[in-house]
């Protein structure tokens, strides 16, 4: 599955994943924005697999938050960036 969203004065954010069993696996996001450190990126990804297909935009973005270190910075996009994008991935236009 595959979904993009472009934050509003910001950079563009896309969600690569698969559902199995009902969960998010296989979790990959990439696009135009940069993070510090680049390890943050895989910190985000491991946040959001496993996280139930059904949670909404809100849940995931916590999810994500939830996980990211002291010192790591999202250059361009935000945790609620990301959650769209995998919303947009699952069918949900919103």
């Amino acid at each position: 599955m595959h979904g993009e969203y472009k934050m509003s004065g910001g950079k563009l954010v896309v969600a690569d994943l698969e559902v199995d069993a009902g969960r998010l696996c296989r979790v990959q996001i990439s696009g135009d924005f940069f993070l510090e450190p680049d390890s943050a990126l895989d910190v985000i990804n491991a946040a959001l697999e496993g996280q139930p297909a059904g949670a909404d935009a809100t849940q995931l973005a916590h999810a994500v938050e939830r996980r990211l270190e002291a010192g790591m910075v999202l250059y361009g996009i935000s945790p609620a960036a990301v959650a769209t994008a995998v919303r947009r991935a699952l069918g949900d236009a919103a």
